[in-house]
């Protein structure tokens, strides 16, 4: 049986307008250029310089002369079809790697395999060492280790080469792939990399010494227990820093430094930058080399053309659509891109203002606890626009480039009544750590104390995130004679 009934829902939809507003807001500098530039090259009712006089209407813009499409009952879902998909819906956050440039420009030169496998032909070997050889070369990662055993080795061969061989063979061309530069490349293990390296050296004793504390006491070495080596190896304790300081000189990842010589020069373009100018903050956008837009004259005029004609034809109907479409998108993108700019300068704004201090002292104890919230209140915006604002871009201050997301961080309230940053906290966790007595490095509880008497009332959990996120490691592995 069939009944009718009405339904009252309520709704609310993105207009298309609102979904390029959101997507140029999270675009950093370039990213935004590159956007410009593109839609200039797809819409040839946009156009880039200042509008000439006789390009504008001084008179009377007729805006409602337009014919705008109506966009009001537009629902994002109908703009989905199998063959085509709006790239909005194909970004899994605010900015991904879908909107990086895909044509970046590499440094010429050749591979880090390929660097080892010409070192290689400097050697003489029989048919079947080369193919070994060539294994054990590809088998090397980019930080310069084999990082599996003889044994497994072996297994490889048989299964992917049908290289039937003995470990001894193995092991003979491994010695031969571990005399390539750079030194203590090839090695299976951190303890056998250093080993190499130390056999490379011209021998005295502390590097003798070393050698014999890598190969024969490498445990007792990596857990720092300096009495114990002390004791077992009859040795004083200035004879174990010289030993310790050959140690310190070796490279424990030597695929890394022909990685670093070959690695692209990236730079990073700010979004925003900040001055000093008599004592007061200046902020400014970024916007080098961001064309002044405008709609086409001949367009419009190709519009007015056909208002003014008496006879309209079905070709001409659709022209004048097309024609109509290309400038509602040029004038949504103009808007959009004036919004974008307007959002980003206010936001970049009130995050300064929260931040005076610091950008006027450079003192990083001076950053105010501040969360995505305090500045979303302020500028009476979402939070979710300014996480886009702040996700991707870069600040040009008196003290250095940064990320803007770097200046949001939680706080909590000292001794003294004072909210403080995490920041601040992990700053002066900082200044403890490198003050401290290497020889009796403090251990987290003995820190968190340290911190409690500063005002600081931290647990010593807390302390040992903070020291993860600084990069300190644990006490015992602190500790230098």
């Amino acid at each position: 049986m069939l009944k009718q009934q009405l339904n009252l829902k309520l709704s609310q939809k993105l207009s298309p307008q609102q979904i390029q507003l959101m997507k140029l807001i999270q675009l950093p500098t370039l990213s935004f250029e590159q956007k410009l530039h593109r839609e200039l090259e797809e819409n040839p009712a946009l156009e880039a310089g200042k509008e000439t006089l006789e390009n504008e209407d001084l008179d009377n813009p007729q805006e409602e002369d337009r014919e705008l499409i109506e966009t009001d009952d537009i629902n994002i879902d109908e703009y989905l079809s199998d063959d085509e998909i709006p790239a909005y819906r194909l970004h899994a956050n605010n900015y991904s790697p879908d909107d990086d440039e895909k044509q970046v420009p590499y440094a010429a030169g050749i591979s880090f395999t390929q660097f080892l496998m010409d070192q290689m032909r400097t050697f003489s070997m029989s048919e079947t060492e080369s193919k070994i050889a060539r294994f054990l070369v590809g088998s090397i990662d980019e930080t310069g280790y084999i990082r599996r055993s003889l044994l497994d080795i072996v297994d490889d061969l048989a299964f992917t080469e049908n290289l039937y061989v003995e470990e001894d063979q193995v092991q003979d061309v491994l010695d031969k792939v571990q005399q390539l530069d750079p030194a203590g490349v090839g090695g299976l293990d951190l303890q056998d990399c250093l080993a190499i390296q130390l056999r490379r050296k011209s021998q005295t004793p502390s590097i003798a010494l070393a050698y014999e504390i890598i190969v024969a006491h490498f445990s007792a070495f990596s857990k720092k227990h300096f009495d114990k080596l002390m004791s077992t190896l009859n040795i004083d304790e200035n004879q174990l820093k010289e030993a310790i300081a050959e140690i310190e000189k070796l490279n424990p990842k030597p695929g890394a430094s022909y990685a670093s010589s070959t690695k692209i020069n990236s730079q990073i373009t700010p979004d925003f930058t900040i001055r000093i100018l008599d004592g007061e903050l200046q902020l400014s956008l970024n916007g080098r080399n961001a064309p002044e837009l405008h709609v086409s004259a001949s367009y419009r005029n190709m519009m007015e053309g056909y208002k003014e004609s008496a006879v309209k034809s079905k070709a001409q109907q659709e022209a004048v659509l097309f024609i109509k479409q290309k400038l509602d998108a040029a004038k949504w993108f103009i808007d959009a891109v004036k919004q974008r700019n307007h959002t980003l300068f206010i936001t970049m704004n009130a995050i300064m203002d929260y931040q005076k201090e610091y950008f006027l002292t450079g003192d990083e104890q001076k950053i105010k606890p501040m969360v995505l919230r305090d500045i979303a209140s302020i500028i009476q915006m979402d939070i979710s626009t300014v996480s886009r604002v702040a996700n991707s871009k870069y600040v040009d201050t008196p003290y250095g480039t940064r990320l803007i997301k770097s200046f949001f961080s939680e706080g909590m309230t000292n001794s003294e009544g004072e909210d403080v940053s995490s920041i601040e906290i992990r700053k002066a966790l900082e200044t403890i750590i490198d003050s401290e007595d290497k020889t009796k490095p403090l251990t987290d509880e003995e820190l968190k104390n340290a911190l409690n008497q500063k005002g600081y009332p931290v647990a010593r959990r807390t302390v040992a995130k903070y020291r993860d996120i600084i990069g300190a490691p644990v006490a015992r592995l602190r500790k230098k004679l």
